[in-house]
Order: structure tokens, then sequence, then C-alpha cells
């Protein structure tokens, strides 16, 4: 057997072999959740627990700590906050109706006047044009939200996910550098390090951003969610969290937040200087993220475009659910991180490098 086929064959196993494993998870993705949340969740922690074992105590009692630890503050904050998000989002809701009448009195007539230029073959395009628009949101709209109730609570139980989660963190947690070990005995040694520099590449994407970026959500939504409420905008608090959150969306959660809070503040208020400071403030945040906040805390190694981002969330939420949401930025950068490793494989070869002679 040649040297070119046994290459062949051990692509064509590693390919075969991971696309399986995508099989497999699709199959049992109605169970990933608590156990995609429970890695992250052990992801996110493990270099506390580095830094407290370095400090002298034992991986068992660190893991055990920084797991009571997070999950109590998680369990406060969903008491103490999500109570207030719910009420301002109902009220927010219940709103609506009421602002799309009052814009349509105050305003209707005048886009009727403007619009009376247009022809009638126009006019139905437009017509048409609107009302396939809102039928593709709507449509997309109910989808997310039955993807996200199919996966998240109609057939994982609330319960379970509360009790499994904590306890997958735990073991995941714990167990870290054990598992890293035993994963590092598997690979092939004769391409042993390539892979590890690829995986140490991975690890400082995912960290990078995973870790990074959620502390860049908590901080905008926070103050988002203050300086919102402190200009007086009726359901700041709902609308700064949900934009804040929203931000792991490249230039899609700032601006689809803006537009709803300057829309909330124009019915609210209905004079220009309210406006303006409820666009100050998102302004605001725009550039303490851009100069401060994500340099520090995400930087400039992550490497992951924003089309890149956004492309693997929607076909994550597609294929998964909001389990796919949740994988989409690890399998984007770990995809991001591999092409970029055979693009410069590629650059290195023949393939790429070798030039045909001129005949003589």
């Amino acid at each position: 057997m040649t040297e070119h086929s046994i290459i062949h064959r051990r692509w064509l196993f590693w390919l075969l072999a991971g696309l399986l494993f995508v099989v497999f998870l699709y199959l049992i993705r109605s169970v990933l959740l608590p156990f995609v949340l429970g890695i992250m969740v052990a992801y996110f922690l493990d270099p506390a627990a580095d830094k407290l074992q370095k400090n002298g105590l034992s991986r068992g009692i660190a893991t055990t700590v920084l797991t009571a630890l997070f999950f109590l503050v998680l369990m406060l904050l969903v008491l103490i906050i999500v109570p207030v998000i719910a009420n301002q989002f109902s009220g927010l809701v219940a709103a609506l109706p009421d602002y799309i009448i009052t814009f349509e009195q105050t305003y209707g007539e005048q886009i009727r006047e403007r619009l009376g230029g247009l022809g009638a073959e126009q006019m139905e395009h437009i017509k048409s044009a609107i009302n396939n628009i809102s039928g593709t949101a709507i449509k997309l709209g109910g989808d997310l939200v039955t993807n996200l109730f199919l996966s998240g609570m109609a057939l994982i139980n609330l319960l379970s996910l509360v009790l499994i989660t904590p306890i997958v963190a735990f073991y995941i947690l714990r167990d870290w550098d054990k598992i890293v070990a035993r994963i590092d005995n598997l690979l092939p040694r004769k391409h042993a390090d390539t892979i590890r520099e690829q995986m140490r590449i991975i690890d400082d994407t995912l960290a990078g951003f995973i870790r990074g970026q959620i502390n860049v959500c908590l901080l905008l939504g926070t103050y988002y969610a203050i300086g919102l409420s402190l200009v007086g905008l009726k359901f700041g608090i709902v609308i700064g969290l949900a934009t804040g959150f929203l931000v792991i969306f490249p230039y899609v959660g700032l601006m689809l937040g803006m537009a709803i809070g300057l829309g909330v503040a124009f019915f609210q208020f209905g004079e220009i200087a309210p406006v303006l400071s409820v666009l100050a403030v998102f302004v605001t945040g725009q550039i303490i993220e851009g100069y401060f906040i994500t340099p520090k805390l995400v930087g400039e190694k992550v490497g992951l475009h924003p089309v890149w981002i956004i492309f693997g969330m929607l076909a994550g939420a597609a294929l998964f659910g909001f389990v796919g949401i949740l994988l989409a930025i690890p399998i984007t950068a770990i995809i991001g991180v591999l092409t970029r490793f055979a693009i410069k494989q590629y650059q290195a070869s023949p393939y790429y490098n070798d030039t045909p002679t001129k005949p003589t």
C-alpha cells in the first residue's frame, strides 16, 4: 500500500468519525442542554480552580467552593432579577399595540400623503413586500421560540436541568486535568505535537472569546440597564440587559436594542431631549465597549469574523435549537483555527508552490 493511499485512508477515517459524531449529537440533541451548560461552566471556572490549587487548596475543595459559589450567585440573581425582567417584558409587550396605534394616528396621514404620488402598482408591490417581510419575521420568531421550547424545557424537565447541570459542572471541573491528560494520551504519536499546538490555539481563542465575551455581556448589560433606567426610560432594565447580552451577535444586538430603546423613548417622552439622552447611553456604551472593555477582556487574538459568528449561531439554532446556539461559538472557533492551519499547510505544499516548468 502506497503512502498516498495510507494518508487518504486516514483522512477518510477522521472524516467519517467526525460525521458520525455530528449525527450522534443530532440524535441526542434533546438531552444535551444540561451537559453542555455544565461543561461550559467548568471551562469558565477552570482558571480559577487552577489558581486556588496553586494557593494550596486541593482540586476537590477548590471545585466544591467554586461550583457552590457560582450556582449560589446565579440562583440569587435569578430570584432577584428575573421577576423584574418578567414584569418589564410583559409591560413592554402590552404597550406595543398602543405604541403602534399612536404612531399610526400621528404619522399615518403623512405617510399616506407621501406615498400617494406612487401608482397603484407600486403601492401594491410595497404592501406585498411588507406582508412578506412581516410573515417571514413572524415565522422566524415562531420557529425560534418553538426550538427554544422543544430543546430547552419540553423534552428536558426543569428539575433535571437544575440538578444535572451543577453535577456535570462539578465533576468536569474536578477531573479537568485528568480528562485533558487522557485525551493527550490518545493522540497519534506522530502528530501529537502539531495537534497540541492547534489545541492550544483553540483554547486561547475560546478563552479569549467565551470567557471574555461573557464578561463583556455582563458589564454592558449592567451598564445599559442602569443607564437607561437613570434617564427614565420605561422597561429600561429589560431593554438594557437584552442589549448587553445580544452583543454576542456582532452589530445585530446593539442595533436591535438601540432601535427598541429609541422607539420606546420616542413614544414615552414625545420630546427630542430625552430621546437624545437614551441615544447617548447607547453611543457611550458602544464607545466604552469598542475602546476599553472588548480590547481588555477579549483582545485581538480571537480571530473570529463577525459574519462567521452570526452564521455559526444561526446554523446552530437551525440544527440544534438553543443547544446549537451554545455550541456555535466553540465550534466556529475550532473550525476557524483548523481552517487557518489547513491554509498554512496548503501554502507550504507543492500544490501551492510547485510551478510548471517551461518547455525548452
